[in-house]
């Protein structure tokens, strides 16, 4: 059955809960347009600062926010929850969880299962976002609009999907990020009487704090899938296309250092060497010194340094 004959209540309760039908359309990854609608209006949205304006703390407060749920995706939702790089008390775990809600990219167990998946198929035609294989708007974006990845596969996260609490979390992925925009415009309004000097309000928080942030959140976190398997250098020879490149490990707090990563997914720290700079990996040394998680995985020497020779012997 494809996306279009499903009835039309099921498709759009599929905006609350995502365990509505969930083994649709598996082997037809095609774009369900009515399911996607909210993704599409946050871009249109952006167009709203037009009418709200900027002001230098709407704009901070973005960057901040940018920040901080860049760091959730990265060291929590991909180091954390699909790769096991440390270990937490299970209070945490749901702390981590929420917080990484908050970038509107599903929920745990949904994005856990599906960068699982892309390592154990990584550029071959069961990826399901390589550009190598798909080209690069779909390995970008299109995706995570496709009807074929909306299930969650909790036979690939079943030690997490064990929890009660994450898997209300991936269900209702919706709910925590209508109340932080709720909690954000709440804020601007508060800021507009308590603080008027800031110059900004509800609506304007709201914009640059939720909408635009999020909409770059999105395409950054993308880029890894489709840029970092493109553009940037190889290191290790892997068996697919993943790059090192500077610049998007300095956008998004670390990932950028992708063919690393791909050569031993499982170290807490995707620069290696001191120079390949890992905001995300002196974030999470900063929790371990808090004592908020423990047993950072490292990156084994042997491993670090190994170089495939080439037939004529040199590496």
């Amino acid at each position: 059955m494809t996306a279009a004959a499903r009835p039309l209540w099921s498709r759009l309760v599929r905006w609350f809960d995502s365990s509505t039908d969930p083994a649709a359309d598996i082997d037809t990854p095609r774009i369900d347009w009515l399911r996607v609608i909210p993704f599409v209006l946050l871009h249109l949205a952006c167009l709203s600062v037009i009418w709200v304006g900027w002001s230098a703390f709407a704009v901070l407060f973005a960057v901040l926010l940018y920040g901080i749920r860049m760091f959730a995706v990265t060291g929590f939702y991909h180091r954390y929850f699909s790769h096991k790089a440390f270990r937490t008390s299970r209070f945490m775990q749901f702390l981590f969880a929420l917080l990484g809600a908050t970038a509107v990219q599903r929920g745990p167990l949904w994005w856990a299962s599906m960068h699982r998946h892309h390592h154990m198929h990584s550029d071959r035609v069961e990826d399901a976002h390589s550009p190598v294989q798909h080209g690069f708007l779909w390995s970008h974006l299109g995706w995570f609009l496709s009807d074929a990845y909306f299930a969650t596969r909790t036979e690939r996260v079943k030690e997490l999907a064990a929890f009660p609490e994450l898997r209300f979390l991936d269900r209702f992925d919706v709910l925590v990020p209508v109340l932080f925009a709720l909690a954000i415009y709440g804020l601007g309004e508060w800021l507009a009487a308590a603080a008027p000097s800031l110059g900004t309000n509800g609506w304007q928080l709201l914009v640059w704090g939720f909408v635009i942030s999020t909409v770059v959140l999105y395409h950054a976190t993308f880029s890894v899938n489709s840029l970092a398997h493109g553009w940037g250098s190889r290191r290790y020879p892997t068996r697919d296309e993943s790059r090192n490149n500077f610049l998007l490990a300095i956008l998004t707090l670390g990932e950028g250092w992708h063919n690393n990563h791909h050569h031993y997914p499982g170290a807490a720290r995707q620069g290696f060497y001191w120079w390949e700079i890992d905001l995300t990996y002196y974030g999470l040394q900063m929790l371990r010194a808090m004592g908020l998680i423990w047993d950072l995985r490292p990156v084994p020497s042997k491993i670090r340094e190994y170089r495939k020779p080439d037939s004529s012997g040199a590496v």
